[in-house]
C-alpha cells in the first residue's frame, strides 16, 4: 500500500524533469537572408522572453530557397526570414513555405503587406522613391514615375541593374496598375535617360548623384538612412533629398522584409510564436530603428530619422502581385533595354 504514493511521487518528478527539458530543448530553427547583426539582438530578445532558443542560418535569399527545396522533408528549418516580396514569393511557388493561421498576424499586418493564403508575412516595409540632388532639379520638377521617362531627364538619372529584384518589383507594380505595353514604353524612356549604365548597388546609386554622375537615383530608402547613420558616408547622402512621386495617384512605390513558416517545419508553433512576436510593438520599433526601414503595425512609429523624409502615401497594390508579375517585368526590362 505505501509503494503507491512513492510511484505517484516519482511519476510526477520524472514529468516535470521530462517537461524541464522539454522546455530547454524548445527551439527553432531559422534561415535568414537578413546579416546576422541586423536580427541577432531581436532574436536574443525573443530567447530571453520566450525561453525558445534561436538557431540562426544566413547565406543569400536565392540559395537558400534552393537549399529549403534540396533539403525537402529532411530540412530543419522553421523560418525563412527575406527581403522583398519577390523572393517570398518565389518560395512560396517552390513550395518551401506553407500556410498558416493566425490571428495576431492577421490584425498587425495591413491586407497587403501579406500574403493572401498566409504564406509569407511582411515585417518591415521599405518605399523605393526618387532621390535629388537640389540645385541641380527643382523638386516642382518632380511628380510621378511616369514623368522619369521625360526627355528632360536625358542623361540624368541613376539607377541599379534590371537584375536586381528591387526593380522587377517595381517594373512589377507598374505592369499592374497599367499593363505590360504601357510598362515596357516607361522602361524605353527610362533608360535612354540613364547617365550610365546600371552598375553597383542602391548606396552606388546615391553616391553617384552626390558626386555630380546624375541628378536623380532611384533607391530604398533604408540605404539612404543607413547612409546618413554612418558617419563616414552621412556628408555623402546629406547631398540628395526624397521626393515622394504619385502622391495624387496610386502612392510611392513600396516592398518588405518578410518571412514565413516553412513547409516542413518541425517546430511549427514555435515558428508562428516567433513570426507573431516580430509584430509586437517593441519588436517593430527596434527593427524599425535598426534597419531604418518602416513598420509595418499602425500606430508604432519610424525612427526620426525616416520621419525626417516626409510623409507619404504608399502603393497599396498587394504585394503578392509583385511576385505573380516578376516574370512579365524581367520579359519587358530585357526588351526596353535595361541591363
Amino acid at each position: 500500500m505505501r509503494s503507491k504514493p512513492t510511484f505517484l511521487i516519482v511519476s510526477a518528478l520524472a514529468s516535470a524533469l521530462f517537461s524541464a527539458a522539454s522546455a530547454i530543448a524548445s527551439e527553432v530553427n531559422i534561415y535568414s537572408a537578413r546579416q546576422e547583426e541586423l536580427i541577432k539582438p531581436l532574436l536574443d530578445d525573443f530567447t530571453k522572453d520566450t525561453g525558445i532558443k534561436v538557431n540562426l542560418i544566413t547565406g543569400k535569399p536565392d540559395e537558400l530557397i534552393s537549399r529549403l527545396a534540396s533539403e525537402g522533408r529532411n530540412s530543419p528549418a522553421d523560418v525563412l526570414i527575406s527581403t522583398d516580396v519577390g523572393r517570398l514569393y518565389r518560395a512560396k511557388t517552390q513550395g518551401v513555405l506553407q500556410s498558416i493561421e493566425s490571428d495576431t498576424l492577421n490584425t498587425a499586418i495591413p491586407e497587403e503587406l501579406r500574403d493572401p493564403a498566409g504564406q509569407w508575412y511582411g515585417l518591415t516595409m521599405r518605399a523605393r522613391p526618387i532621390m535629388y540632388v537640389p540645385g541641380k532639379v527643382n523638386p516642382e520638377e518632380l511628380s510621378t514615375y511616369a514623368d522619369l521617362a521625360s526627355p528632360k531627364w536625358r542623361g540624368r538619372i541613376c539607377i541599379r541593374s534590371s537584375d536586381n529584384i528591387y526593380n522587377q518589383s517595381m517594373v512589377a507594380g507598374l505592369i499592374a496598375h497599367e499593363g505590360a505595353a504601357a510598362a515596357e514604353q516607361w522602361v524605353e524612356g527610362l533608360v535612354a535617360n540613364f547617365a550610365r549604365p546600371p552598375r553597383g548597388g542602391d548606396r552606388d546609386q546615391i553616391s553617384a548623384a552626390a558626386s555630380g554622375v546624375c541628378d536623380i537615383a532611384i533607391a530604398n530608402t533604408y540605404y539612404l538612412g543607413g547612409m546618413l547613420a554612418d558617419s563616414e558616408q552621412r556628408a555623402t547622402a546629406e547631398k540628395v533629398k526624397v521626393f515622394w512621386p504619385d502622391q495624387a495617384g496610386t502612392g510611392a512605390h513600396v516592398n518588405i522584409s518578410g518571412a514565413g513558416v516553412a513547409a516542413h517545419a518541425p517546430n511549427k508553433a514555435n515558428a508562428v510564436r516567433l513570426l507573431e512576436y516580430m509584430v509586437t510593438e517593441q519588436a517593430q520599433q527596434w527593427y524599425a530603428q535598426q534597419n531604418h526601414e518602416y513598420p509595418v503595425v499602425k500606430g508604432v512609429q519610424a525612427s526620426e530619422l525616416l520621419q525626417s523624409f516626409g510623409q507619404f502615401n504608399a502603393d497599396e497594390l498587394n504585394l503578392d502581385k509583385l511576385g505573380e508579375l516578376n516574370a512579365e517585368a524581367i520579359r519587358v526590362m530585357d526588351r526596353a533595354g535595361w541591363r
